[in-house]
């Protein structure tokens, strides 16, 4: 242990980082359950999808401890789980199996770019108001989809509407979110986790929580989604879709990694004298590698988890605790046909809650300087009321890069920001030609 993970330079023990890694397990495991939840939704098997989640997310974890010896876990990202599903499939037509050869182009990119010079070049050309106004967008985003898939909100005539909370699968839900937020104010570890399962017995007596007559492992299989990626038909919709996508899943993937990373380690004292994460870069192409094995196993994106924080709160300072999370996340495969058991009301809290966490990222914006205001409104709002994390970045990139124009600042504008900003304004050209 000591010669791998350099336990006494990284001033932890064997106790910590093992405490550490389960807390961060149960922080993050929630995602076994809600991921296929959302994948289910574009046509993906519901039982391969969470043995993917699960194989996927040891897999890069394990990367992430043995390349770069952190304390971080990964996983299929919430948000980007959410792209693939209503943007990518529902939005822009793609099939599930040319989504998921995105999501691995998007890994390759990813990963090109990281073992690169341009990765400090493309992490600095976003600017940090429009990265914080990113995920708070997606947090409301994924706040409306819990919403909508519990009932508690629903969409008629095109417009939304209050649903009937009184009973049925939206009352369980708002049960569920009360629950889950009360463990999660009173500071309860895995409050999202707990808040699912308690959620789920709840609604046993009012019918909705269907226990199976036989629990067996025997029709779990990933044969379902194992190497289905559809590279043929990727051009069906268009050169310029197809790269707003890869570059999407690429950019939102890179700064939820670095934003976890840097955030994280900051506040625990692990950056050196540079302000930098010592070994990131391996971090980051662990993150990359990961991407691409889950695209392969049948998931989305693979990313960084913020939930990490709580294992590097108890003291975890090494990649041995991220062996103790992946260990976990390959034990939780014989978790599969409980999963089943899950109605989708008892994980629409959990979307709803990660939404609310999410949304702290606006309160990093100056919403005084109406030059940043503008751009990163349109960026939040754009996601929930489009319909589209994509159509917010647009939008929110389009109207940064005019207005410093047309306030002489142009050269305040990286070069990244011309090109994808053309690229998105010709996309919505050609996609109403």
């Amino acid at each position: 242990m000591e010669k791998i993970f350099k336990l006494r330079e990284n001033g932890t023990t064997i106790g910590k980082e093992v405490a550490g890694g389960f807390t961060t397990f149960f922080a993050m495991a929630y995602i076994i359950f809600v991921n296929p939840n959302f994948l289910s939704q574009a046509g993906m098997d519901f039982n391969a999808v969470m043995l993917a989640t699960c194989i996927s997310a040891a897999i890069g974890t394990a990367l992430t401890a043995l390349l770069a010896n952190v304390p971080f876990a990964q996983a299929p990202g919430m948000g980007l789980n959410a792209f693939f599903t209503f943007t990518v499939c529902f939005g822009m037509g793609y099939s599930w199996q040319q989504a998921l050869a995105i999501v691995f182009i998007s890994g390759l990119l990813f990963l090109a770019i990281t073992v690169s010079p341009l990765r400090k070049q493309v992490i600095n050309a976003i600017p940090a108001p429009l990265k914080s106004a990113i995920s708070a967008g997606i947090g409301l985003f994924i706040a409306l989809v819990g919403l909508l898939n519990a009932g508690i909100v629903v969409a008629s005539d095109n417009l939304l509407d209050l649903g009937n909370i009184t009973s049925g699968a939206p009352l369980l839900a708002l049960i569920g979110l009360l629950v889950t937020g009360i463990l999660m104010a009173c500071g309860v570890k895995a409050a999202m986790l707990i808040g699912i399962l308690i959620t789920t017995v709840i609604g046993i007596p009012m019918g909705l929580t269907v226990m199976p007559e036989e629990i067996t492992l025997s029709s779990f299989s990933l044969g379902a989604t194992f190497m289905k990626m559809d590279f043929a038909g990727l051009l069906s919709m268009g050169v310029l879709p197809l790269i707003t996508a890869i570059i999407t899943f690429s950019i939102c993937d890179m700064f939820d990694t670095v934003g976890t990373l840097i955030g994280t380690a900051g506040n625990a004292g692990m950056l050196d004298e540079n302000g930098e994460l010592p070994r990131g870069d391996r971090a980051l192409m662990a993150d990359a590698l990961a991407t691409c094995v889950g695209a392969c196993m049948g998931t989305s994106t693979v990313t960084t988890f913020v939930e990490s924080s709580t294992g590097i709160s108890e003291g975890a300072r090494t990649g041995l605790s991220s062996m103790v999370v992946s260990l976990c996340f390959l034990a939780s495969c014989v978790l599969a046909p409980v999963a089943g058991i899950i109605p989708s009301a008892a994980t629409a809290p959990a979307l709803i809650i990660v939404g609310i966490l999410m949304l702290k990222a606006a309160a990093r914006i100056d919403w005084s300087d109406f030059e940043v205001a503008m751009p990163c409104f349109l960026t939040i709002a754009m996601m929930p009321f489009a319909y589209s994390i994509t159509d917010g970045i647009g939008f929110g990139f389009i109207s940064w890069v005019v207005i410093k124009l047309f306030r002489g600042k142009a050269k305040e504008v990286p070069l990244l920001m011309y090109i994808l900003s053309v690229l998105f304004v010709a996309m919505y050209i050609l996609s109403n030609l």
